[in-house]
């Protein structure tokens, strides 16, 4: 697996337990974790693009999707994936060669996709 230390995880998440989960483990192989709770906290921080990589809830609460999130980021060319209860069924069309991983997820999975994105991001 690639080494995560210092780098910077974008993590849009509305579930509070699932966003302090998602942090504690990406925290725990050494990155520096953002998170935003709510579809407009992670548009701006997309907008400023100051991360490495981006996890997005797909449902953020609301109403509210993440499909303008990765659209901002796949504008500027920073690496997401989807993390949802839905699988690749609750994304869209646009998104369709993008990286899903299905929730619950362990931590190999979540830690292994940031890792491919990285590498990918690289070449």
């Amino acid at each position: 697996m690639l080494d995560l230390r210092g780098r910077t995880v974008l993590v849009v998440e509305d579930e509070i337990m699932v966003a302090m989960l998602t942090e504690d483990l990406l925290s725990e192989v050494g990155c520096d974790v953002i998170v935003a709770l709510r579809c407009s906290d992670g548009l701006s921080l997309a907008r400023q693009g100051s991360f490495d990589v981006a996890v997005l809830d797909v449902n953020l609460g609301g109403g509210d999707t993440s499909h303008s999130i990765a659209r901002e980021l796949a504008a500027k060319g920073k690496p997401f994936l989807f993390a949802t209860g839905y699988g690749k069924a609750g994304i869209q069309p646009e998104f369709a060669d993008r990286c899903v991983i299905q929730k619950p997820y362990p931590a190999h999975v979540l830690l292994e996709a940031v890792g491919h994105l990285l590498t990918d991001a690289r070449h």
